[in-house]
């Protein structure tokens, strides 16, 4: 785990290593869980934590004060819980743990895609920093996990990628899927008997009304997208 330096500390090498001590799998993953719902672009209230990761209210409201007494993120009612720059630190780690293990476990040990998120949750903690070096060189040193999410760097710098969701692509554009959610593995099971995968290009023919399916052509062939099912699938307009 890198070093979460605290702001404004004299003695923030020794801080700094104090809190990495302090820092439990419990609280990487909530650490985790507010890097994911920031970039839905809205404010992450504990509510909303506590609906993503499933917690009651009052367990999510404990576990803030907790992190925001070690400076790791920070809390107010008028814009939600952030990630301080260490809280970010923290979970970036994490999540490059979590896409390297899926992107190794798919490639190295032939888990199906659908398969490998619950593995890689199970193993993100406890990922030593030779395995995660080993892991990277012998997966080629990617960029992207099996899913098309970025794999952050160890300096916590992540490739770049513009990219919309599937639903939102206009009829008739014809576009590369980047990215497809890797947290429902009936919809990842149901994608990957289409072929719709990432670096996969198709083209998007129509969007039935009232919240019905969207229909695209892959190489050729016409399939029905259930609406929930696209709205976790974003592409790169490709034309």
């Amino acid at each position: 785990m890198p070093d979460a330096p605290t702001p404004g500390s004299q003695n923030a090498p020794s801080d700094a290593a104090s809190v990495v001590q302090r820092i439990t799998a419990s609280m990487e993953d909530y650490l985790k869980a507010v890097y994911r719902l920031e970039h839905d672009g809205t404010p992450v209230t504990t509510q909303r934590l506590a609906d993503e990761l499933r917690f009651s209210g009052p367990s999510v409201t404990n576990m803030v004060k907790r992190l925001a007494e070690l400076r790791l993120l920070t809390h107010n009612p008028y814009h939600g819980v952030q990630l301080t720059q260490a809280g970010q630190q923290v979970a970036l780690e994490v999540v490059r743990h979590h896409r390297l293990l899926e992107l190794y476990l798919s490639e190295a040990l032939g888990f199906d895609w659908d398969q490998v998120h619950a593995e890689a949750e199970r193993l993100e903690h406890h990922v030593s920093e030779e395995l995660e070096a080993r892991m990277e060189r012998v997966l080629g040193f990617p960029e992207f996990d099996p899913h098309g999410d970025p794999i952050p760097s160890r300096s916590g710098e992540l490739p770049g990628r513009r990219d919309i969701l599937l639903v939102d692509l206009e009829i008739g554009r014809i576009a590369e899927v980047a990215r497809v959610s890797d947290r429902y593995p009936e919809h990842l099971r149901f994608l990957g008997e289409m072929g719709l995968k990432p670096g996969i290009v198709l083209r998007m023919l129509e969007k039935m009304p009232f919240g019905g399916p969207v229909r695209v052509a892959i190489e050729g062939t016409e399939h029905l997208v259930p609406l929930s099912v696209a709205e976790t699938v974003r592409v790169g307009e490709s034309g």
